[in-house]
């Protein structure tokens, strides 16, 4: 018996002249699910997702502005701000006429997406959170340390250590941090080396500082997000590697605060929870999201 594995497109479009390069498969009638990366990485990190649930979806990757293979303007020509990423995205799915999308948020794609959702609720169907945090207990109190003492005071002091999160080493931290023995060789070195080799260029080095020090515009929405959870009762579930130390797991557990019906899911793995699950992620958000938001009307 053979299975027909769908293909998976590499296209570009135009957002406010900037090219926007993302991943799309599936049938283009099937209910969008648009998956929103995190850092330091991009759409890339849906690669073994996307063919699992293509044929019953229409799975939409970005990669956004300063990463993957997406424009990289200057800082200096950009203003690389939580909000103006999020704005972008919401015009690149204008952009792809999509109107209605369940959202999958991974770390930076959590405010980016949850922007999208205050600015937009009509627009949202579910939300699949992979580590997307949006609450303060959900922060690890070690590995935001320097990030705190960036966003309280921006020095060349300040800055050095969170240089260091973009790193080689740094990455290959966040990819092996938290993933049990017997997990191990099914991380892929190639994912981190990717990563690091983008966020090596030229001009990175501004842009991913300047994102850093305004994460502190996303803690001052948290509690926007919570509201609109508890408001708009949105379908949530939460796939979360419970070894993770950006984003630990009481930040699952804090979906169910706002939003009872919450499904969480707390899997034995790290930050990149799919390098290593993603067969049992696919398959719960496969099970969710056929029974909380039908295929077809």
């Amino acid at each position: 018996m053979t299975s027909t594995v769908l293909p998976t497109h590499h296209r570009t479009v135009k957002v406010r002249d900037h090219e926007i390069a993302y991943r799309e498969a599936g049938p283009a009638d099937a209910p969008v699910l648009l998956l929103l990366h995190g850092f330091p990485t991009s759409s890339h990190m849906f690669r073994d997702l996307i063919p699992r649930l293509a044929d019953s979806y229409r799975l939409i990757a970005p990669d956004h502005l300063g990463f993957g293979l997406s424009a990289a303007p200057s800082a200096a020509d950009f203003d690389y701000t939580f909000a103006e990423l999020a704005a972008l995205t919401s015009e690149f799915t204008e952009a792809l006429g999509l109107d209605r999308f369940a959202l999958y948020i991974q770390d930076y794609g959590s405010p980016i997406g949850l922007r999208l959702a205050l600015a937009h609720p009509e627009r949202i169907t579910a939300i699949i959170s992979q580590n997307g945090n949006a609450y303060e207990e959900g922060l690890g109190t070690e590995a935001w340390a320097p990030v705190r003492a960036l966003i309280e005071e921006r020095t060349p002091e300040t800055e050095e250590p969170v240089r260091a999160i973009r790193s080689l080493d740094g990455i290959r931290w966040q990819y092996e941090t938290g993933v049990p023995a017997e997990y191990r060789d099914l991380l892929d070195p190639g994912a981190w080396h990717h990563d690091a080799a983008l966020m090596a260029r030229e001009g990175q080095d501004e842009i991913q500082l300047g994102l850093i020090a305004d994460y502190g515009s996303n803690f001052a929405l948290y509690p926007a997000f919570q509201e609109y959870f508890r408001t708009s009762r949105v379908p949530l579930l939460a796939v979360w590697g419970e070894g993770d130390q950006v984003f630990v797991p009481a930040g699952a557990e804090a979906f169910r605060r706002d939003l009872p019906d919450a499904e969480i899911h707390l899997l034995p793995t790290g930050h990149f929870a799919l390098e290593t699950h993603a067969p049992a992620i696919a398959a719960l958000i496969g099970d969710f999201l056929a029974r909380r938001v039908p295929l077809r009307p």
